[in-house]
């Protein structure tokens, strides 16, 4: 079956958090000197996403935005690394790094050409603003933003892949899931979502080790969305 939508997994897939965050602390280290390496911190930072939104999933925290949780990771990881913070104008700023973040070099050009063929939606764990703010931050542009804020729940909880879809009026067979994470797509296929693996082979640097190759089962699979555009035009229809 042709996708009528296609849900977009965004940090990693569509853009380069590690970068973007290797770049504002680079930039936060200009003005409150430390000799700590970025990448450590960005990748330390990045860890702490899932397991902050844990109790979110299990019910346990009321749903909240990822600005909060980013928030509270960065003092986390300010904690355990001893570097400096600021004042609230700085605190403030490297949050929004994730509203910064660059987008891989396909996506513009290949969003555009995907949404010439399907529904574009976001579907990621960032809350609304900060899914309209990469895009614009980018150039590209969505249909929908969904994800989150409008499921009340993070992926890879089922009800975040089928609310999404009942949101688009939509069953889970006619939406694929597009994502550079096998544990993503396997939840999303679960549901009944089709599956599309965009391979970012650097997402977690150079000696990424995980989510080099598509996991068995998924139903396309590319290295840019651009070849995704192409194959969707070429081989579903």
């Amino acid at each position: 079956m042709t996708p009528q939508a296609l849900l977009f997994d965004v940090f990693g897939t569509l853009v380069d958090w590690r970068s973007g965050l290797i770049r504002d602390f680079e930039l936060h280290f200009k003005k409150h000197p430390c000799d700590l390496d970025p990448a450590l911190l960005a990748d330390a930072w990045r860890a702490e996403y899932q397991p902050s939104m844990a109790p979110i999933r299990d019910g346990s925290r009321p749903s909240t935005k990822l600005d909060v949780l980013h928030r509270e990771n960065l003092f986390k990881i300010a904690d355990r690394f001893g570097f400096p913070l600021g004042d609230e104008t700085d605190i403030d700023w490297l949050v929004k790094a994730w509203h910064r973040l660059p987008a891989w070099a396909d996506v513009p050009s290949g969003m555009a050409e995907l949404r010439k063929q399907a529904i574009c939606a976001a579907q990621s764990n960032g809350h609304i603003a900060l899914s309209v703010n990469l895009a614009r931050y980018n150039g590209y542009s969505w249909d929908a933003v969904l994800g989150a804020e409008v499921v009340g729940t993070y992926k890879p909880a089922p009800e975040s892949y089928f609310r999404a879809c009942d949101a688009l009026d939509l069953p889970p067979a006619a939406c694929m899931m597009v994502a550079a994470h096998n544990s993503d797509l396997l939840a999303a296929k679960a549901c009944g979502l089709q599956t599309a693996f965009v391979r970012r082979a650097t997402e977690h640097g150079p000696g990424q080790t995980i989510d080099l190759e598509a996991a068995s089962g998924m139903d396309l699979s590319a290295d840019s969305l651009t070849e995704l555009a192409h194959k969707l035009r070429n081989e579903i229809r």
